[in-house]
C-alpha cells in the first residue's frame, strides 16, 4: 500500500539556534543545504503521486534539493504560528513563563495546538486521497509534521511533543492491517549510492 512520507527541511541559522520559526522565510544555510541533497538517499527510489509542500523558502528549497518536484503548495503545511514567540527560544519565553509549554499552551497571537491540529488533518485528507495512485510526499517544518504524525494514528495535537523531529528528516506514514500507523520516524538523511537511480519525481 502507498504511504506518506514526511519530509523536514534542512538547518536555517534559526533552526540552529533553536528559535520558534514560523511564518519569518529564511534560507537554507550551507550545512542545511548539504543536509537536503542527503534526504535523496532515504527516499530510494520511490514514485511519487504527488508532492506538497509548505510555501516557505526553507521547504521548497529542501524539495528542490532532495530531487523532489512539487506539484502543489499548501498553506496549511506551514509552520505552527508562534504569534508573540517568532524568534525566540523556549528558554526566552520561560523567563516570563516559566510553566510554558507549546504542546498545552500554544502562542498569544498565533495557533492554539488544536487549531494546528484542524489544518494538519485536512492536508492529511488531500493526501490520502492520492494513495491510489501512489505515495506523497509533505515537505514542511517540525512542528507541523510532527502534528501531523500524532494526527495521523489518532492522538491529539498536543501528543506530536512527544515525537521529536530534526532537520533533514524523512518520516513516513502508513497502514498496518488496514490501520493508520507510523511505519518509520525522525530517519536522517543519507546519500544516494553510486550508481542508483536519479532522484524521485512524480509520475
Amino acid at each position: 500500500m502507498a504511504e506518506i512520507v514526511l519530509v523536514r527541511h534542512g538547518e536555517t541559522t534559526w533552526s540552529a539556534s533553536h528559535r520558534h520559526t514560523s511564518y519569518t522565510d529564511l534560507p537554507l544555510t550551507p550545512e542545511g543545504e548539504r543536509q537536503a541533497r542527503e534526504i535523496t538517499g532515504e527516499l530510494g527510489a520511490r514514485r511519487f503521486a504527488a508532492v506538497l509542500s509548505s510555501p516557505r523558502l526553507r521547504a521548497l528549497r529542501t524539495a528542490e534539493l532532495a530531487g523532489l518536484a512539487v506539484t502543489a503548495v499548501d498553506e496549511d503545511l506551514g509552520e505552527w504560528n508562534y504569534g508573540e514567540y517568532e524568534g525566540l527560544t523556549t528558554a526566552q519565553i520561560r523567563q516570563e513563563r516559566p510553566d510554558w509549554l507549546l504542546w498545552t499552551d500554544g502562542c498569544p497571537g498565533g495557533e492554539q495546538p488544536e487549531q494546528v491540529g484542524t489544518r494538519l488533518d485536512r492536508v492529511l485528507a488531500r493526501a490520502t486521497a492520492f494513495l491510489d495512485d501512489g505515495d506523497v510526499a509533505l515537505v514542511a517544518h517540525g512542528h507541523s509534521l510532527r502534528v501531523a504524525g500524532a494526527r495521523w494514528i489518532g492522538l491529539p495535537a498536543g501528543d506530536g511533543g512527544r515525537l521529536r523531529l530534526d532537520t533533514a528528516t524523512v518520516s513516513v506514514l502508513g497502514h498496518e492491517h488496514g490501520r493508520p500507523v507510523i511505519l518509520r520516524w525522525n530517519s536522517p538523511g543519507r546519500a544516494a549510492a553510486p550508481g542508483a537511480e536519479p532522484s524521485p519525481t512524480p509520475s
